[in-house]
């Protein structure tokens, strides 16, 4: 049964007059290749999901639409037709016109491969964490640190929020008398295995 999301219904016809027979083209050709397809609104964009996860999308701008895959990376594309997002316009390019579509066997083979990826629970991979910042540990307190050997161990043994939490603290002094009793403290807890914040941390 053709599932039909009235959002999508309100996106088309809001969009420039050029828009609109390009937009309702690819929903057509959409819905022929994938008769199960649901549609749905993300990112004020109108996607197409397939076994419950996310197909392929459209947009309108205002000079031109967008068609594209979500797992376009992964897909075999033996006639190179996806851009892979290089011209920021989704995978198949500025659209300013019906022509500007590749043919419909070739819409209808590359809706055919997205489908198998959905169907096969191929993931599309995650993006790598940004890695952090590494903690620049200032040389006045490495000094002190390198007197107290159990402080020092303690305090490189810590987690990267912890080890940031005091280099935080006692940089972010600003006399000079504050930053050193802020160091002295910082040698009291460390001894003792205990993070800057131990007081507030829940008793385990």
């Amino acid at each position: 049964m053709l599932q039909i999301d009235p959002r999508i219904d309100a996106y088309i016809a809001k969009s420039e007059p050029f828009a609109r027979p390009i937009l309702s083209h690819i929903r057509k050709i959409v819905h022929q290749a994938c008769p199960e397809v649901q549609e749905t609104m993300k990112w004020s964009m109108p996607f197409f999901d397939y076994k419950g996860e996310m197909m392929c999308n459209m947009a309108a701008f205002k000079k031109h639409c967008s068609f594209g895959f979500w797992k376009a990376s992964l897909m075999h594309d033996p006639k190179d037709i996806l851009t892979l997002g290089k011209t920021g316009m989704g995978d198949t390019g500025k659209l300013s016109s019906i022509s500007n579509l590749p043919p419909e066997e070739d819409l209808f083979a590359l809706i055919f491969e997205a489908m198998r990826l959905n169907v096969d629970g191929i993931k599309r991979p995650s993006k790598p964490k940004p890695a952090k910042p590494e903690i620049v540990v200032p040389d006045y307190f490495l000094k002190i640190l390198k007197d107290n050997p159990e402080a020092e161990k303690a305090f490189f043994d810590f987690s990267y929020s912890h080890k940031k939490e005091y280099v935080n603290w006692i940089d972010g002094a600003k006399r000079e008398e504050t930053r050193q009793n802020r160091m002295s403290k910082a040698i009291e807890w460390l001894s003792e295995g205990k993070g800057k914040d131990w007081r507030y941390e829940k008793s385990a």
